[in-house]
């Protein structure tokens, strides 16, 4: 028997010796193959040149030839580089509580799970509805600089039920906009609207999930080539079909970050910005800085600092110029902090009204030198201008806590008084400064007050400036550009057609008729008498919240997002799809 293998094994090895040596003898006398092989290589070549044309250079531009020019190119486009794993909070989940207790909670949660395609930015739940085709896509607009640029697009089914959704909103009652998920539970802004509500009845779960959705939708309908790990695609905000999905993936990652999943949070910041790094329209500079200190990604932070300070002035930024010299702070050698020390104590030189502000909000006594200084008083906040207040408030709500370290409270404790030192000796920077703090922040740009409404950090939105009062801040799409580029025109509405905010409103009539403390109308009046209103006027409190009379508002919100959670739990599943055998766990590969 032993023999009888022997022999079966060496015939093949001696049958491929001889069609090596043919192919080689073949090559050498220039047979055909050989031409098979050349027009092989030919056809490769074209490929890769179509592909090459259409992506543009390898980011190495090639393993042979790379000077030194491009190997700088390289590593300013490495920066917002981002990492598929880092994207998913599971995995930063398994460090903070332990790989055992992540997967025994996976396991409960995907019991009876649907297939569903694997993705990065968000994973599918297992009582989310089937998709099927939404009627949301993406088309490459043009290669410009190295750089993708994309758009998402809207079919006109889609266009359809966003005008319905404009309607549901202009009726300001929440219950519209359930309907409209019930029959299209994959509609972008109305997800994001309901989140919205949720969170205002603490019901950060069913909030989470709402956004999580709405990321799983966008990333079905990316397009092939658009590739998030590069940092070379871009999207243009003002373009109301992208705006969404800076919206979705800015709430995704503040409520990450309230999980604890700091890195996770990180980068996504690094996604957002490298959508729109120019034009940044969220303000993501005025918070990566706080989750790269909180996940220790400290290097990160000065590399950024460094290769962006020249073209961007980031530390005009109170957040940047306090942060960067933390992360100084936190990376010193042997205890050598001199280059954190410089930096701090131009931040404070620069922004003095930062001090007390941190110090109340940490709960830490100042010292008496401290607090009865004239330079660090309440004078320089009362003088300073508008929007710098707000800089501050915003970076002190968000970022306090990193400074409540003991060591961190002891090394700005020493750079305090190396300040006052500095201001009663008239140091030349402390009249500077001043002249730049006057002279500077005479109105924030829209992107900083878009946002401060989305972040809701409570500290910086107490006092939003008076030209905001009279404008409608929707949900879906705060503040938009005002330059925007639409390319749909919604249709002229007629005075007598039916619509959803209307009275005798069948679907929203039996919403309100499935929750517990449904009470009919009384007499003579209607089921929804709110007015209509236009979507292009600047109306206040549009924000999908309905008071109908003589009811309490946050009670009938309450109502609408039980029945709101009861139609997606009882969302039929698609066709088709079928269930683990064992226990429904899908255990997803990717590439």
């Amino acid at each position: 028997m032993g023999q009888k293998k022997r022999k079966k094994t060496e015939a093949p090895q001696g049958g491929a010796k001889k069609e090596k040596k043919e192919k080689k003898k073949k090559q050498k006398q220039g047979g055909s193959g050989g031409n098979k092989d050349e027009k092989q290589e030919e056809d490769i070549d074209a490929t890769i040149k179509e592909v090459n044309e259409l992506l543009g250079p390898l980011p190495n531009g090639g393993l042979q030839g790379s000077s030194k020019q491009d190997n700088v190119g390289l590593e300013t486009k490495a920066l917002l580089t981002v990492e598929h794993r880092f994207l998913n909070p599971e995995n930063e989940m398994k460090k903070i509580f332990g790989a055992q207790v992540i997967r025994t909670e996976q396991r409960r949660r995907n019991r009876n799970r649907q297939y569903h395609r694997a993705t990065w930015l968000a994973t599918a739940k297992a009582d989310w509805p089937h998709m099927g085709k939404t009627g949301l896509t993406m088309n490459t607009l043009e290669t410009k600089a190295g750089y993708h640029h994309f758009t998402f697009e809207h079919s006109r089914d889609y266009q359809q039920v966003q005008f319905k959704f404009l309607d549901a909103v202009a009726s300001m009652n929440p219950g519209n906009i359930a309907a409209i998920l019930q029959i299209n539970p994959y509609h972008i802004d109305s997800l994001l609207q309901l989140s919205d509500i949720c969170k205002l009845q603490e019901d950060v779960q069913m909030a989470t999930d709402l956004i999580e959705r709405a990321l799983y939708c966008f990333e079905s309908s990316f397009h092939p080539l658009f590739n998030l790990t590069q940092g070379n695609v871009r999207l243009d905000y003002r373009r109301p079909e992208n705006r969404s999905f800076f919206i979705a993936l800015f709430r995704h990652l503040t409520f990450v970050g309230q999980r604890g999943c700091n890195r996770t949070a990180l980068e996504f910041c690094k996604l957002l910005l490298c959508l729109d790094p120019d034009g940044d329209p969220l303000g993501t500079l005025l918070m990566i800085d706080y989750y790269a200190l909180k996940s220790e990604q400290y290097n990160f932070l000065i590399r950024l600092y460094n290769e962006w300070e020249a073209h961007r002035n980031l530390s005009q930024l109170p957040n940047f110029a306090f942060s960067i010299a933390l992360a100084y702070f936190h990376s010193s050698v042997n205890g050598n902090t001199s280059k954190a020390d410089d930096m701090l104590q131009n931040a404070l030189i620069m922004f003095p009204s930062v001090l007390m502000l941190l110090l109340d909000k940490c709960s830490i006594q100042p010292d008496p030198q401290v607090s009865k200084h004239q330079f660090f008083g309440p004078a320089n906040q009362v003088n300073q201008p508008a929007a710098l207040n707000q800089l501050v408030a915003l970076f002190v709500g968000r970022s306090f806590a990193v400074w409540k370290e003991p060591e961190v409270v002891t090394w700005l404790e020493a750079n305090v008084k190396k300040v006052l030192s500095k201001v009663d000796k008239n140091d030349r920077r402390v009249k500077d400064y001043k002249q730049k703090r006057l002279s500077r922040y005479q109105g924030a740009p829209r992107n900083i007050y878009r946002h401060i409404l989305i972040a809701e950090i409570k500290d910086a939105t107490v006092n939003l400036p008076a030209e905001l009062a009279g404008t409608p801040v929707m949900s879906y799409d705060p503040l938009p550009p005002k330059d925007s580029i639409t390319s749909y025109e919604r249709p002229p509405r007629q005075q007598d057609a039916p619509s959803l905010g209307r009275e005798n409103n069948v679907v929203t009539e039996f919403l309100r008729s499935l929750m517990p403390t449904y009470l009919p109308p009384p007499p003579g009046s209607t089921t929804t008498d709110a007015p209509m209103l236009d979507m292009n006027t600047e109306q206040e409190g549009a924000i999908g919240g309905y008071m109908a009379p003589n009811t309490d508002m946050r009670q009938g919100i309450t109502n609408v997002m039980d029945a709101m959670r009861n139609l997606l739990r009882t969302l039929p599943r698609g066709e088709g799809e079928e269930e683990d055998e064992e226990d429904g766990e899908i255990i997803e590969e990717f590439d």
